[in-house]
């Protein structure tokens, strides 16, 4: 089963209500809190969102947002709803391996981030994608009912 494209708002509203669990790589800790990559994730925890980080960097760092933090997507117990990527475009191939064996229901490529052919092959294992897409903005919009 093929993978859906997330473009539209009513799709982008249906993913955040069916998600509960998200797994954020990328994450920056604390020391990092005016970063997006620390910032976005604080707020979703906020809203009530489990927050599963899996920082690239900080090898000393073993919570971020009060949760154990993980070395890779795969290596996070339970099932993971969303993937939410704070990675420069250049920089998401090494990360695919980690993604397809993981296997979210969607990931999620934050503002300014985008990968035509990275997002092929989630899309061709199964996994729904958004792409170039703020979480923080768009969860705020579906919460104001905009």
């Amino acid at each position: 089963m093929r993978g859906s494209l997330i473009q539209n708002h009513r799709d982008i509203d249906r993913l955040l209500a069916q998600t509960r669990r998200i797994a954020v790589l990328g994450i920056k800790p604390e020391d990092r809190m005016p970063a997006p990559a620390h910032m976005i994730p604080a707020y979703m925890n906020r809203a009530g969102y489990e927050i599963v980080p899996v920082p690239v960097y900080y090898p000393d760092v073993s919570d971020i947002l009060g949760k154990p933090v993980h070395r890779s997507v795969a290596d996070v117990p339970g099932r993971v709803d969303v993937v939410t990527v704070f990675r420069k475009p250049e920089d998401l191939e090494p990360h695919l391996d980690d993604l397809l064996k993981a296997r979210p229901r969607a990931v999620w490529l934050q503002t300014g981030i985008r990968h035509d052919a990275f997002a092929e092959r989630l899309l061709a294992a199964g996994i729904d994608v958004v792409q170039d897409q703020c979480m923080m903005v768009e969860h705020r919009r579906w919460r104001s009912g905009a």
